[in-house]
């Protein structure tokens, strides 16, 4: 497994598998509707014309298309993460100190342990 020195952002982080399995089958869902309602309108609608063989080849290739579109997961649709680091305007330094700097300038927090301060044992 690929290791990054540096903590992922929460932008950067893919859906969960559950929401991306129920997006596939809504897609799946809805072309399936579509391919009932051609064949049903190849079926009912009368005199047949041109119409008809739309409808039928709407109901022929549309379960294929919908098996593709189901498959295509996460991966295909995957977005760049947005760094939030760039977002933040970092100071200006003197130009001595960015010339020796290779690090990007960028505002960063952190947390420190805290340090409690020495007692005073003289009581």
């Amino acid at each position: 497994m690929k290791t990054s020195p540096r903590a992922q952002s929460a932008t950067s982080l893919p859906k969960a598998p559950r929401e991306d399995a129920d997006n596939r089958f809504a897609k799946y869902m809805v072309m399936m509707g579509i391919r009932i309602a051609c064949f049903i309108a190849m079926a009912v609608i009368q005199p047949y014309g041109w119409y008809t063989f739309v409808f039928a080849a709407g109901a022929i290739f549309l379960p294929y298309l919908a098996v593709i579109v189901a498959n295509v997961g996460q991966d295909a649709a995957r977005t760049t993460a947005v760094t939030p680091e760039r977002a933040l305007e970092a100071p200006r330094p003197a130009p001595a100190a960015a010339a020796a700097s290779d690090e990007p300038l960028v505002i960063r927090i952190s947390e420190t342990p805290r340090i409690d301060p020495p007692r005073d044992d003289r009581s």
